[in-house]
């Protein structure tokens, strides 16, 4: 069973959906037993930073996500839960986030293009990883306007470049996170979503 983690801030049932498109069982939960208990987990999230931060300490989920990822499973950020996997963000002032991947979110600088970066961009694979194993870049749906920058180079799987290189897909041991919606996201964003939840 893979747990979709229900904080307040989601697109729950497309990511529900798609994984059972899969072929696995999804279970949109905020209860800390089904989410230890599950093979991987998933962190969805729209909005903003601070207040998806907010609502996972109120609820204690904050700390379920840290001790979920420190048994070894798996677990996935999509979108703004991808940026809650980093240690700080700048969106509407300083928020500390879950910190399992050093680094921070900042906004676009600005330029003579759009905020928020939004629509179909190219992937580009930067180092081997599972969850790239056998897939060939291609594009996939962005919609954010602020960015990742890890500290850690070796944590930067791919990249897609919007009038500057973005972090697009981040990997450390068995935590994994996704800029983009890999479920609105075509073929190559099913194939990514079917590597993660083979990893489980």
């Amino acid at each position: 069973m893979i747990a979709i983690i229900d904080y307040g801030m989601g697109n729950l049932h497309s990511v529900s959906k798609a994984v059972e498109r899969l072929g696995r069982q999804a279970l949109v939960t905020s209860q800390e037993a089904d989410i230890m208990d599950a093979a991987g987990a998933i962190l969805p999230g729209v909005g903003a930073f601070g207040d998806a931060m907010d609502n996972l300490r109120e609820s204690g989920l904050r700390d379920t996500v840290l001790r979920y990822a420190a048994t070894g499973k798996p677990l996935l950020g999509i979108c703004l839960g991808m940026q809650l996997l980093f240690t700080e963000s700048e969106e509407h002032g300083l928020h500390q986030g879950l910190g399992l991947l050093p680094g921070r979110v900042v906004r676009f600088p600005q330029g003579d293009y759009k905020v928020p970066h939004m629509g179909w961009n190219r992937l580009k694979f930067e180092r081997p990883s599972p969850l790239l194993d056998g897939l060939d870049e291609g594009h996939v749906y962005f919609v954010h306007s602020y960015r990742a920058l890890p500290e850690n180079p070796g944590d930067l799987l791919a990249t897609t470049d919007y009038h500057q290189p973005v972090t697009a897909i981040v990997g450390r041991s068995n935590v994994y996170g996704m800029q983009f919606h890999p479920e609105k996201s075509g073929e190559l964003g099913m194939q990514l979503l079917e590597r993660f939840v083979g990893m489980c």
